[in-house]
């Protein structure tokens, strides 16, 4: 009986697609990055540079975080923090060369100058040849006070977002002065992360809003940081936050600009399992979205609390690598530069996501197990499984779209909870693999044919997008060749049309919703190229209705927030009964409280109803409180008594 009870429960069943016709970002070589810190004397020795290296590491962020905005570097001073011997700026650069990884360097901007930073643009690039591309003015400077929470060291008189905007421009021209082809990069925060949606005192409009309307023409990527709690459950927020992030960058600086995530990692399990899955699925995830660099905080950061994490010992270090040191009650770590497990889930990672992969759409049935897929450039493919449930293996059935495997074993690398090391065998099927709790599975797989397809279209635009309706086009791959448009969906697209020229018109599209398109070419033989870089569109809203709906965002402070719309009849006759309803984009935005209606939230619905009569042509106003727990995207679509309004 007792035998009985200790069994394991069962495996779960799971369905994951995988469709190489969804095309994502394309792996660039800067994607796997972590950061190096001057307190860490470790930092420039071979061993951490081969295991860095081993670890498929492409970028290394220097001098550590908020120590960059103390960080003098002519005479390698912190004052006020600790500086280990060795690790000056040529140590650093020595050992990002044995790594073969690109630095990305942190001007400072708290306790510095724009000359100082020019001076290091020189003494790097000219005199001393390293060819550093890419450079941040300053670390989370938004944390110097202005919002209340003070952490970053900034000797400014104004620590306003407006202060830190025109000090950019004026570091950015100063440093690309002396070399005109570095890269610089502005601090902004992750949309539904502190203090995303609060605007300070005397500011205009958020952090972001003033950085990016002020000093957006003089910079070439943002740079942000997440922290989640609850890190596991985050991940499926990584879409609406990029795309926010990316509205915000196209609506304020009016041009293109790069994406970096230079620092990241969880509040539990920091050395064992649920540090490695989120790691893993958290970089894939924002990959895809085409964030160019993501980077774990950080190599070595030392002994915290002590806790058991299924079944490990977690040291609550946010190192990859131990520091071998021992807490008060004579705790130790294991040996110096020993891998904890974000190590081997980074090595996996970079195994998976390579240089000039093109990320492709992969859904699951069951949120406890993540799915991404990186389509190679010999056609091959490679699936990556995040068993994110402590307790039950999972059995899996792998669905293909657009592309077939091999019927030969696969190769799989698999790295389980407890583990020393990722291990890696043929094993089952293409079709069919069983996922240990708490697991990481890498599947490379080979194509059932070896016949190549033309080559891939380049990126689709949109023009005339209405509510119902998008042209989509894009330029000609060959002569001879049909063309075919594939919406998004999950882990299976769908085809919205073909063509044998260069644009097609979708047609009934929904009003207000996002899209995300693919062209993909085939030839008269049947075969079908690799797919386009991804389309997004949102459509809109009617140009006309019989009612309008204007939202204004009142005020933020963090979680929460207070909104209010204006509703009009734009009818000839009066509206009496009346009822708004909208839907919430994501699971974690929710009504707390409304007024002048009867307020009324299920599941994601929100319906409002008002107890009196609407004018034709006459306004009211509603208003209502709100939390979120991720990024806040506002509706974009509102139904007053069934009827989508304008």
């Amino acid at each position: 009986m007792l035998a009985g009870l200790l069994q394991a429960p069962a495996a779960a069943s799971t369905t994951v697609d995988i469709d190489v016709r969804a095309g994502l970002a394309t792996v660039p070589a800067t994607a796997i990055g972590v950061n190096h810190a001057i307190w860490d004397a470790e930092l420039g020795t071979p061993a951490v540079a081969d295991l860095l290296r081993e670890a498929g590491v492409g970028m290394v962020r220097y001098p550590g975080g908020s120590y960059a905005d103390i960080y003098h570097w002519r005479d390698h001073t912190a004052p006020g923090g600790y500086v280990a011997p060795g690790t000056d700026f040529d140590t650093f650069m020595a050992a990002a060369q044995r790594t073969g990884a690109e630095p990305m360097i942190i001007a400072n901007y708290g306790t510095g100058t724009a000359q100082e930073a020019a001076d290091w643009v020189r003494y790097a690039n000219v005199t001393k040849g390293y060819d550093a591309t890419y450079w941040t003015i300053g670390n989370e400077n938004y944390g110097n006070g202005h919002y209340g929470a003070a952490w970053e060291a900034d000797d400014h008189a104004d620590k306003s977002p407006r202060e830190y905007a025109a000090n950019v421009v004026a570091y950015s021209a100063a440093m690309k002065a002396v070399d005109p082809d570095i890269k610089v990069g502005a601090v902004l925060t992750m949309p539904g992360n502190w203090p995303d949606g609060i605007v300070g005192p005397g500011d205009t409009g958020t952090w972001n809003e003033e950085v990016l309307t002020r000093a957006g023409a003089a910079i070439d990527f943002v740079d942000v940081h997440w922290y989640p709690s609850d890190a596991l459950a985050k991940t499926g927020q990584i879409t609406d936050a990029v795309h926010l992030l990316r509205q915000q960058i196209d609506e304020l600086a009016g041009r293109d600009l790069g994406i970096s995530l230079t620092e990241m990692n969880v509040d539990v399990g920091m050395n064992t399992q649920p540090g490695a899955l989120f790691l893993a699925d958290a970089y894939s995830g924002l990959l895809e979205q085409g964030v160019f660099t993501v980077q774990w905080w950080n190599v070595h950061n030392g002994i915290g609390t002590v806790s058991t994490i299924a079944g490990q010992r977690d040291y609550g270090d946010f190192g990859l690598l131990s520091s071998g040191g021992c807490n008060a009650d004579s705790i130790c770590e294991p040996a110096l530069n020993t891998p904890f497990a974000p190590y081997h889930a980074l090595s996996l990672t970079s195994s998976f996501a390579q240089p000039g992969d093109r990320l492709v759409g992969a859904g699951s049935s069951d949120p406890l197990v993540g799915a991404h897929a990186a389509r190679r450039p010999d056609g091959s493919l490679a699936v990556l499984l995040v068993n994110k449930d402590p307790s039950r293996d999972h059995d899996v059935t792998l669905n293909y779209h657009g592309w077939a495997p091999s019927t030969a074993t696969p190769v799989v690398s698999l790295y389980a909870n407890g583990a020393s090391a990722v291990a890696t065998a043929p094993a089952g099927t293409a079709r069919s693999q069983t996922l240990p709790a708490y697991s990481l599975t890498l599947l490379t797989l080979r194509p059932a044919g070896a016949s190549a397809g033309p080559r891939a279209p380049a990126e689709p635009a949109a023009s005339g997008v209405t509510d119902r309706t998008a042209t989509i086009s894009w330029p000609a791959v060959a002569p001879g060749l049909k063309y075919e448009v594939y919406r998004q969906h999950g882990g299976a697209s769908e085809q919205i049309g073909e063509t044998t020229g260069t644009s097609l018109t979708a047609r009934n599209l929904e009003p207000g919703r996002r899209y995300t398109v693919n062209v993909l070419a085939r030839d008269a033989a049947g075969r079908l190229s690799p797919a386009s870089p991804p389309l997004t569109f949102t459509t809109t809203s009617p140009a006309t209705s019989t009612c309008t709906v204007e939202l204004t965002r009142t005020t933020d402070w963090g979680n929460g927030f207070v909104w209010s719309l204006d509703i009009t009849n734009n009818a000839d006759r009066p509206v009496t009964g009346w009822t708004l309803a909208f839907t919430w984009p994501t699971t974690w935005q929710n009504v707390t409280g409304g007024w002048n209606a009867t307020w009324q939230q299920t599941g994601t619905t929100v319906r409002v109803t008002g107890d009196g009569t609407l004018a034709a042509g006459g306004t009211t106003n509603v208003g209502f409180t709100g939390a979120y727990s991720g990024p806040n995207v506002p509706p974009s679509v509102f139904t007053l008594n069934g009827t989508v309004c304008s």
